[in-house]
């Protein structure tokens, strides 16, 4: 154990002497040697959880072509993403040919983020010790990346299996790093699925010491003028939240930043031609935007929330789907205001709490369908229920959704216990596992 501690350390320390961008091909090339493996690679999933990319190293990699997909549905890779375990693949070829090469796939995870995989053929089956090397090898792996991503966009090249439009990169940039966190404490999952013209859609959470902060905002409009109030929005929230400002305060400097980004779109649309104003006209060009920010108490999980004249949130307690139907306030940039009223929220231990946009409920029709959806997907990790609704919107909409649907998924064990609740999908409850993070097949 003391050898391979000491390979690991090693490991990192050539990772890190090396260019950002070829951080994943030296970690690959030190593996090769280490298990004498003919092919090591990774596989980063892309934007909207749906595909994985292959990174190796070579040097075409981030250039002008588009990264191939590999779609994960239905495949080994989607199944080892959600179960979180590693895969060994029978090694056994034809009874006269014996044994072949075996592959090996392991997650790369961080705190619930499932950031990749890591893939490796091996001359043999595994043992237990070599395992437990690829396990930790991995989860390294997925610091690699952490890290050195701040520096190059090949990471990012590599999630884009789909062009961005401007719009769609200037929302992007307003979302959290990583769209899932398990602390053992509690588990956040959002998940966004834009609309062509993308809808102004964010979501947002972070920690302090005391709490978990949420948001989820809807800016009014489409295309780069919904971006660009939505960055202004969460800005504002992020801002006043940085300063120490309570729920009531980032609510108050929400709203007066669309006022005042409204006032100065007003102000230059005024000394504009009659052709812009009638472009306006056709476009759009007021200023407005719902949002739901709430703040969980980490020791007591008291739960404090102000609605702008959002959707309302869902709730799923002991099986059964509730409404949370709170005091509405007037959305964020609308005046004028008589100001916002920070509300109560019950929120128990083994309670799901579901944030959504409109998006996510006009193509489900009736609620009652989102409902059985979220009863269905009760057992499932929220990375992975997340990703269920809006694939369903998909499905709905014949994949050309009217408006962003976004969601935005808590789920609140014991204070100050372990997380030890069954949120796992039914691969992962169905999967053997021979050893410590491995299955087989």
């Amino acid at each position: 154990m003391a050898d391979e501690r000491a390979w690991l350390g090693e490991l990192l320390a050539s990772v890190e002497s090396a260019p950002p961008e070829v951080a994943v091909a030296v970690l690959a090339e030190l593996l090769t040697r280490r298990l004498a493996a003919t092919e090591v690679s990774f596989l980063i999933t892309d934007l909207g959880g749906k595909a994985v990319v292959r990174l190796t190293g070579a040097p075409g990699e981030g250039g002008p072509e588009q990264p191939q997909r590999i779609e994960l549905r239905g495949s080994i890779y989607d199944r080892v993403v959600r179960s979180q375990q590693a895969h060994v693949a029978s090694g056994e070829r034809a009874r006269e040919a014996g044994p072949g090469p075996v592959e090996v796939i392991a997650p790369v995870s961080d705190r619930g983020d499932a950031i990749g995989l890591l893939e490796l053929t091996l001359p043999a089956r595994p043992d237990r010790q070599t395992m437990q090397l690829i396990v930790e090898a991995a989860h390294a792996l997925a610091y690699v990346v952490i890290v050195n991503r701040r520096f190059t966009d090949l990471y990012e090249w590599g999630r884009r299996t789909t062009l961005l439009s401007l719009a769609a990169e200037i929302q992007h940039r307003l979302l959290p790093d990583s769209f899932t966190c398990d602390t053992g404490r509690f588990i956040v999952a959002g998940a966004l699925e834009p609309a062509a013209d993308i809808g102004g859609d964010t979501f947002d959470y972070t920690l302090d010491r005391h709490a978990l902060h949420l948001s989820l905002t809807d800016a009014m409009g489409h295309d780069v003028q919904a971006a660009l109030l939505a960055t202004v929005i969460v800005g504002a929230l992020r801002n006043a939240r940085r300063g120490n400002g309570s729920l009531l305060d980032q609510a108050n400097d929400a709203h007066q930043a669309v006022v005042d980004y409204a006032h100065q779109a007003h102000q230059a649309y005024a000394n504009q031609s009659d052709q812009v104003h009638q472009a306006v006209a056709q476009h759009g060009g007021q200023a407005m935007a719902t949002g739901q920010l709430l703040r969980v108490s980490l020791d007591t999980g008291q739960t404090t929330f102000v609605n702008a004249g959002h959707v309302w949130p869902l709730r799923l307690r002991d099986g059964q789907v509730e409404e949370i139907a709170p005091l509405v306030d007037l959305p964020f940039g609308i005046t004028p205001n008589p100001g916002y009223r920070v509300q109560s929220l019950d929120l128990r231990q083994g309670d799901r709490l579901i944030l959504l946009t409109d998006g996510m409920l006009e193509p489900h029709g009736p609620e009652a369908d989102l409902c059985d959806l979220i009863r269905q997907t009760s057992e499932w990790h929220p990375r992975d229920a997340v990703r269920v609704f809006t694939e369903a919107v998909l499905e709905f909409s014949d994949h050309d959704p009217r408006d962003d649907a976004t969601v935005l998924c808590l789920d609140w064990p014991a204070p100050n216990a372990a997380y030890t609740g069954p949120r796992t999908s039914p691969a992962a409850t169905a999967q053997a596992a021979p050893t410590q993070g491995q299955s087989q097949s």
